[in-house]
């Protein structure tokens, strides 16, 4: 299979960025390409941009990875309890162009932050949301305390347990 990794963040020190590669690593049986965000610069959205310039061509670049995906894996980063500006922007975009942005695909969504709470806020939202893109989250999992379960020198999860919790997640891919 064919999976579409990205973290939902532009930070260049992305800790979700950390966390989706390795959870790439994990699926060995499969071709995993990773993006960044950051290849798909385009103005924030509203309608008068959309109405003057059309949907710039980052975003159907964005949709075209998607398509060429046969599942997803995409590690959340929370900002105030949300999704980042840059993931909503880039979205916002696509979903002008296809209100199916997921389209079809299996979902594996993640999430992690430095504290306790792992980001769940944001991973609730794009879970209970994802139906409405023609999104199916086949597994979710919230990874806390990144820093003390996540061994960044090696790029890997320390915690045994996580780490089980992580490839039963990622194992629902194989059942679509």
């Amino acid at each position: 299979m064919n999976i579409l990794a990205f973290a939902a963040s532009n930070s260049r020190k992305s800790i979700n960025k950390s966390l989706v590669t390795y959870a790439g690593t994990l699926l060995e049986n499969h071709r995993v390409e990773i993006i960044d965000i950051n290849d798909y610069p385009m103005p924030i959205y509203s309608t008068d941009l959309e109405e003057l310039h059309g949907v710039p061509d980052a975003a159907e670049q964005f949709l075209s990875k998607i398509s060429n995906a046969d599942a997803l894996l995409i590690s959340f980063a929370e900002h105030n309890g949300n999704y980042t500006v840059a993931y909503k922007n880039l979205f916002d975009w696509a979903s002008r162009m296809n209100m199916k942005v997921y389209q079809s695909k299996p979902v594996v969504m993640l999430s992690t932050s430095p504290g306790p709470g792992g980001a769940k806020s944001v991973l609730e939202l794009a879970r209970n949301s994802a139906h409405f893109f023609d999104g199916t989250v086949s597994a979710s999992l919230s990874i806390p305390s990144f820093y003390d379960n996540f061994d960044v020198d090696k790029g890997q999860l320390i915690d045994e347990g996580l780490i089980a919790q992580l490839k039963s997640a990622l194992a629902t891919i194989d059942t679509h």
